[in-house]
């Protein structure tokens, strides 16, 4: 296992159900150990396991949804 956790600022979320979206999303990718997004502060967290999935990968997850992780 080679875990990371990263946090990113995300814009566009525009609500609370913006969060709900992408941590749902993330939360569900295969190598994604845990996510926390907050709308009140516009930014996520993720561990992950970096062997199973990329840091640009999670991000391009994200902006299926419409929203920016930076």
């Amino acid at each position: 296992m080679n875990d990371q956790t990263i946090e990113m600022n995300i814009a566009g979320m525009h609500c609370g159900s913006c969060a709900i979206g992408i941590q749902m999303l993330t939360a569900g990718l295969d190598g994604v150990k845990a996510s926390e997004v907050s709308y009140d502060t516009k930014k996520a967290k993720f561990t992950y396991d970096a062997d199973k999935i990329s840091l640009d990968g999670i991000k391009e997850q994200i902006k299926t949804l419409g929203y920016t992780a930076e």
